[in-house]
C-alpha cells in the first residue's frame, strides 16, 4: 500500500511510518493464516499498544498520545490494509475507550485510563441485543440499584472482542423511560456471573471473535457508572459518530488492499499478447475502483477535521460510513472480477476481501440507518 497522505505535523510522518514497519514485520505476514485458523491475535494488540496505538486520539496525562482524529483515521486505514480484523479491532477498542474519557469523573480518568490507553487492557462495546440492533433504544439489559451499587440481568449480542476484551463498556437499562432510561457501565472481564457466548461463525473476520456476552446477577458498584443515571444513550450515540469514521477508514484500506492487489496482477498478466491493465474492460474499472477509494478517503478525512476543530460532525460520520462501506463493498468485488478466477481462490487474497468487505456495511449501524440519520439531518434543514 502506498498511499501519498497529507499530515498536519512531523510527527504524524514518523508515526505513520512506524506504522507501515510494524504492519510490514508484525500484522500483515500473517494475516490470511490465522483468518483461516479463526486465531484471535491478542499479541499483536500487545505489540500495538507497547507502541503507544491504542490511545492515539485521547490525552497524553492519561497515556493517549493526543493525535487529531485525521492522524488516527489514517493508522486505522493503514491498519485494515493490512489486515481488516486488526484495524477494527482498534477503532473497536478506541470506541470503548470513548465513555470514560469523555464522561467520566476526574477519579474515573485515573484510575481507569492509563490501563486502557497504555496497552495493557484491550475493550469491548456492548450495545447491540439480540432484539435490539438498530433499534438500539429498545435493550432490555436491566441494571438495577441496591444497597451495594447495580445488579446487571441480560445479554448482549454480536460483540467484538466478546469473551476476549479485558472490560466492556456496558449500555443497560436503569429505568423504564425509553431512551431516557439508559446508563454507561465499566465491566472488568473479571466481574463474577459475567460470561460469554461461543464465538459466531462468520462469513468473515473470522479472527476477531464476535460473542454474545452474558450478564447474570453481575454486581457493579456505585462508581461502574459513567456519566449521570439516564445519560447512557447520549453516550452511546456519541461514541458511535466517532466510531463510523473508525469503520470508514476501516473500509478505505480495505478497498486499497483490494484495488493494490488487482492493479498489480492486471499489470502483470497478459492475454491476446497484451497486459490487461491495457484492456478497457479492465483499465477502466480499475479507474474507477481509484477514484472511489479517493473519494471515500477525502470524505472521512474531511468529517474527522470537523471533529477535530471542534464542529458538528454527525451527519458527515454518516455519509463517510455509508459512502465508504458500499465503496468497499463494490471495489473488493471488482477486484475478484479483474483476477477471474484466481480471484476466487484462497491463494490470492481478494476473496477474503470481499468476504470481509460485507460485514462494514453492517457494524456500527447498518447502511440505512446511516440513512436514516442523513434524511433526518436534511430534514431538519
Amino acid at each position: 500500500m502506498s498511499v501519498e497522505r497529507v499530515l498536519p505535523s512531523p510527527e504524524a510522518h514518523d508515526l505513520l511510518d512506524l506504522v507501515r514497519d510494524l504492519i510490514g514485520k508484525e500484522v500483515a505476514p500473517r494475516a490470511a493464516a490465522d483468518e483461516s485458523a479463526a486465531r484471535f491475535p491478542r499479541e499483536v494488540f500487545t505489540t500495538l499498544g507497547a507502541a503507544g496505538l491504542l490511545g492515539l486520539p485521547y490525552p497524553e496525562e492519561h497515556g493517549g498520545a493526543a493525535q487529531p482524529y485525521e492522524v488516527y483515521l489514517q493508522v486505522i486505514e493503514e491498519l485494515a490494509a493490512g489486515w481488516l480484523a486488526v484495524g477494527l479491532g482498534l477503532s473497536v477498542h478506541t470506541l470503548s475507550c470513548f465513555p470514560v474519557a469523555a464522561y467520566g469523573t476526574d477519579a474515573q480518568r485515573e484510575s481507569l485510563l492509563p490501563a486502557m490507553l497504555g496497552g495493557e487492557l484491550l475493550g469491548a462495546y456492548c450495545l447491540s441485543e439480540p432484539h435490539s440492533g438498530s433499534d438500539a433504544a429498545a435493550l432490555t439489559t436491566r441494571a438495577v440499584r441496591d444497597a451495594g451499587g447495580y445488579a446487571v440481568e441480560g445479554v448482549k449480542a454480536w460483540i467484538t472482542h466478546g469473551g476476549a476484551a479485558d472490560f466492556y463498556t456496558l449500555m443497560a437499562r436503569t429505568s423504564p423511560d425509553g431512551a431516557r432510561g439508559i446508563s454507561c457501565f465499566h465491566v472488568p472481564a473479571s466481574a463474577e456471573n459475567l460470561s460469554f457466548g461461543e464465538p459466531e461463525r462468520k462469513m468473515g473476520m473470522k479472527s476477531s471473535p464476535t460473542a454474545q456476552v452474558r450478564f447474570d446477577g453481575v454486581r457493579l458498584a456505585p462508581d461502574a457508572l459513567i456519566g449521570a443515571e439516564g445519560e447512557g444513550f447520549r453516550i452511546a450515540m456519541a461514541a458511535l459518530d466517532g466510531g463510523r469514521l473508525g469503520i470508514a477508514a476501516c473500509a478505505v484500506g480495505l478497498a486499497q488492499a483490494a484495488f493494490d492487489a488487482a492493479a498489480s496482477y492486471a499489470r502483470e498478466r497478459r492475454q491476446f499478447g497484451s497486459r490487461i491493465v491495457d484492456f478497457q474492460g479492465v483499465g477502466f474499472m480499475l479507474a474507477d475502483m481509484a477514484t472511489q477509494i479517493a473519494a471515500a478517503r477525502a470524505l472521512y478525512l474531511e468529517a474527522a477535521r470537523a471533529r477535530d476543530a471542534g464542529r458538528p460532525y454527525g451527519t458527515q460520520a454518516a455519509m463517510a460510513k455509508l459512502f465508504a462501506t458500499d465503496m468497499c463493498m463494490k471495489v473488493t468485488t471488482d477486484a475478484v472480477q479483474v483476477l477471474g478466477g484466481y480471484g476466487y481462490v484462497e491463494d490470492f487474497p481478494v476473496e477474503r476481501y470481499m468476504r470481509e468487505a460485507k460485514v462494514l456495511q453492517i457494524v456500527e449501524g447498518t447502511n440505512q440507518v446511516q440513512r436514516l440519520v442523513i434524511g433526518r439531518a436534511l430534514a431538519k434543514g
